[in-house]
């Protein structure tokens, strides 16, 4: 049955109407793949000699951070890892199991990147520390171990992508706890640490962490299984109707009825806020790259990129898929595109200049890392913000919103395909700023961005013509795409 199961995945794959798109950007993925083993391959040999270079033990210096090492995974895995989806109504009709089908689908997420990829550091630092003198054996015990937490890891994350508000407790809790152990308040290292030093000291310990990935998947599949109904857990809730108005918007004419929809659709989807928390979470992103002596000094543009961009990022990556519910009746009406593109451009615009005054606390650290963050800004508005734009016309991924609280929904804030198409709208003000600052000073490598995101702006009228004909030309593409559901 699993052969089979697979079989239909391959067929979904090859068969969707964004099947080229598919490809590339597989194609992308892989690279990256390859990229990220790279780097903990590097990590794994060389933090060992690195760690002695500086006169700390190695393995106990490994120890002492791994809690932060795997709570930093699992926040990884809760916004990019991709939740086990299938089809699941028509299999429901059919005489397959139940726990057939959740079994196969939480085996999914088990084979998935996120978990392999651990093996490539894991693996490499064990060689050195056994080429050092540890116990072969004793290292297998607590490599049984990692494994366990990596595991638990993965089925925690199936649990709580229902639960947001258990997520963001936890993640406060450790945040707490890491700036405390910076503050010298408190160190939760001194109690985590001597747990995973002992997974290598006894020959029992590393069975907890196997029982907690074993405990953890048990309740996953239960969770899966009792969604795992058409009248229950894959059936559209109904909610309590509330009317919002937003007159004042209507002095706006058509685009203020797009905005007046874009608002509601913010203020009601659990998919869509999340978009504005991670908008928040965008503000403190200058704080790894501002007066970091250990960063290049171009980084602190793509600093400030990000830092003011967060909503435009998050949100502006998923135009049109927001309307991928009602495109088909949208493109039935009387709608020009520039109108439906102009109400996303403001909307992304005004959220980039909120989020700038609310990065004033930077002025803490200096006029030149506001100054920085005021650059980054008027190439969002200038120029990303036509990039996103232009990138939705070709990102063919429908959105269904209802789905926000089904154990097979897809709920994440993110994925590969928008992340990738990032990497473009970041590279180039950087290179702008590097190449001014190289060749003349930093203050004209700062000019160099801000001439290129006024010209952009400049430029608006002509650049949503262009963008309103590519959206025109995939408009029925774009229509058969949003009709699959897989």
């Amino acid at each position: 049955m699993f052969k089979h199961f697979i079989n239909l995945e391959w067929k979904s794959f090859i068969r969707s109407a964004s099947f080229g798109t598919n490809v590339v950007l597989k194609v992308f993925m892989g690279l990256m793949a390859l990229y990220f083993v790279a780097m903990f391959l590097l990590l794994g040999f060389g933090i060992y000699p690195m760690l002695e270079d500086v006169g700390l033990n190695p393995f106990t210096t490994v120890n002492k951070f791994l809690i932060y090492y795997f709570v930093m995974d699992l926040v990884i895995r809760y916004f990019l890892q991709k939740m086990p989806v299938m089809n699941i109504r028509p299999l429901l009709t059919l005489p397959i199991k139940r726990n057939t089908i959740v079994h196969f689908s939480l085996g999914k997420t088990a084979i998935s990147f996120f978990n392999v990829s651990h093996a490539f550091f894991f693996i490499p630092f064990s060689i050195m520390l056994i080429q050092n003198g540890y116990s072969v054996v004793q290292i297998l015990l607590w490599h049984l171990g990692v494994i366990g937490v990596i595991y638990m890891n993965n089925f925690i994350n199936v649990l709580l992508n229902n639960k947001d508000s258990v997520f963001y407790a936890v993640l406060a809790l450790v945040a707490g706890c890491g700036a405390a152990q910076y503050y010298k308040v408190f160190d939760i290292t001194t109690y985590s640490a001597p747990f995973f030093e002992g997974l290598y000291k006894t020959n029992y310990l590393f069975i907890i962490p196997i029982l907690g990935a074993t405990v953890a998947y048990y309740f996953a599949f239960n969770f899966f299984k009792s969604n795992l109904n058409l009248d229950e857990g894959l059936a559209k809730k109904s909610e309590e109707a509330k009317t919002e108005n937003f007159n004042w918007l209507n002095q706006f004419g058509t685009l203020g009825t797009f905005l007046k929809n874009d608002i509601k659709l913010i203020k009601r989807n659990k998919r869509s806020r999340t978009t504005v928390i991670m908008s928040v979470v965008f503000l403190f992103y200058g704080f790894l790259f501002f007066n970091n002596p250990h960063q290049p000094a171009v980084m602190g543009i793509f600093a400030g990129i990000f830092v003011s961009g967060g909503f435009l990022f998050t949100f502006g990556q998923f135009v049109p898929s927001w309307d991928s519910a009602y495109y088909q009746l949208m493109m039935s009406q009387n709608i020009q595109y520039k109108e439906y593109l102009s109400s996303k451009w403001w909307l992304m615009v005004i959220a980039t200049l909120i989020s700038t005054l609310l990065a004033s606390f930077y002025l803490y650290l200096g006029w030149h890392t506001y100054l920085l963050i005021l650059v980054g800004a008027i190439y969002n508005i200038g120029v990303n913000s036509h990039l996103v734009l232009l990138g939705g016309a070709f990102v063919k991924t429908p959105i269904d919103l209802s789905m926000a609280t089904k154990a097979f929904g897809d709920k994440q804030a993110f994925n590969v395909k928008t992340m990738l198409l990032v990497i473009p709208k970041l590279l180039f003000p950087v290179l702008l700023y590097g190449l001014g600052k190289l060749f003349f000073n930093e203050n004209i490598g700062l000019l160099f961005v801000v001439i290129t995101g006024i010209i952009g702006f400049a430029l608006r009228s002509k650049v949503f013509q262009m963008i309103e004909g590519i959206y025109k030309s995939e408009k029925y593409a774009t229509i058969a795409a949003y009709k699959q559901k897989n």
